[in-house]
């Protein structure tokens, strides 16, 4: 944490600075490649920062329990102890799926292309 804090600091200053002197010579190649290798800098420690961040959000939510997707969870209200939901008939050959209609068979296609 100390790390990052004092980079942090290091580059925003250096930046600033090198900003400064190429605002008062934007013709001056030399502030404008101190100022891009500034930026460059406060960059990195920014990357770094927000890598830090993820870490600590990581470690929160693994510390909490994940909850039941509800496609999961509306499986479960009708489990007949197999693991088998309301919505699972493995006997039925017929292609309804217990709401009158057939599923859609065949592979996917795009629209028809016009024969020009």
């Amino acid at each position: 944490m100390e790390e990052i804090d004092k980079r942090l600091k290091e580059a925003s200053e250096n930046c600033l600075k090198y900003y400064e002197i190429w605002h008062k010579d934007k013709k001056n190649a030399g502030a404008k490649e101190s100022l891009q290798d500034a930026i460059h800098d406060l960059r990195k420690v920014s990357s770094r920062l927000e890598i830090e961040l993820a870490i600590s959000e990581r470690s929160e939510v693994t510390q909490k329990p994940l909850p039941i997707p509800p496609h999961r969870s509306k499986r479960r209200q009708g489990d007949d102890g197999n693991g088998n939901g309301d919505d699972y008939n493995p006997g039925n050959d017929s292609g309804d799926n217990n709401n009158g209609t057939k599923p859609k068979s065949g592979p996917r296609r795009g629209p028809k292309k016009s024969d020009d």
